[in-house]
C-alpha cells in the first residue's frame, strides 16, 4: 500500500460521468480507502486527462489507482514514455494472491526469430514480486544490476528507441 511504502500521494482514474454505475462505484470505494488515509493525498481524474497529463507532466503522479481497462490503456501510454513495452513490469494484486509480468503483456514479436532478446520487463517485474515476498536485498541485487546494465553502452536493448539492437542474454544483465 501506499502508506507502507512511503508514498505521499494516490490518484484515482476512471470514466464516472460515462460509466456512472461501475466506474461510479469504484471512485466511491477509492474515496472511502482515501478517508482512512488522511496522511495520503488523494485526487480523481477522468481517464482521457489522465493520459494527456501522462504525456505532458508525467512526474505529477506518485501511485495510480484505476480499473483493469484503463490500467492497460495507462500502462501502454507509460511504456512508450519510457521506451518501450520490452522496459516496463506491472504487478497485480489481491486480497491472496498477486501475479507479476511484463506491464503490457508484450510477447516480443516484433524481435523474434532475430537473435535478439530483452529480459528486462520480466527482470524488474521478478524484482517486484521479490519485494512482495519480502526478499528485498535479492530484489535491489538484480534492480541494480538491470539499471547498470541500461548504463552500459556495452549493451544494447532492441526495444529501446535510443540504443541499437545486439543480442543481449540474461547473463549479461548479471
Amino acid at each position: 500500500t501506499s502508506s507502507l511504502s512511503g508514498r505521499t500521494q494516490r490518484a484515482s482514474t476512471a470514466a464516472w460521468s460515462m460509466r456512472k454505475l461501475g466506474d461510479g462505484l469504484f471512485l466511491q470505494c477509492c474515496r472511502e480507502v482515501a478517508a482512512r488515509y488522511p496522511q495520503i493525498t488523494f485526487e480523481n481524474m477522468i481517464v482521457d486527462n489522465t493520459t494527456m497529463q501522462l504525456v505532458s507532466r508525467p512526474q505529477q503522479f506518485d501511485v495510480m489507482v484505476m480499473p483493469n481497462l484503463y490500467g492497460n490503456i495507462v500502462n501502454n501510454v507509460c511504456a512508450g514514455l519510457v521506451g518501450g513495452p520490452g522496459l516496463v513490469a506491472g504487478a497485480n494484486y489481491g486480497h491472496v494472491y498477486a501475479v507479476f509480468e511484463t506491464a503490457t503483456r508484450n510477447t516480443g514479436k516484433s524481435i523474434a526469430n532475430k537473435n535478439i532478446a530483452n529480459p528486462t520487463a520480466t527482470l524488474l517485474a521478478s524484482c517486484m514480486m521479490l519485494d512482495h515476498l519480502k526478499l528485498h536485498s535479492y530484489a535491489t541485487s538484480i534492480r541494480k544490476a538491470v539499471l547498470a546494465s541500461m548504463d552500459n553502452e556495452n549493451v544494447r536493448f532492441p526495444s529501446h528507441p535510443t540504443l541499437l539492437p545486439r543480442p543481449v542474454s540474461p547473463c549479461s544483465l548479471l
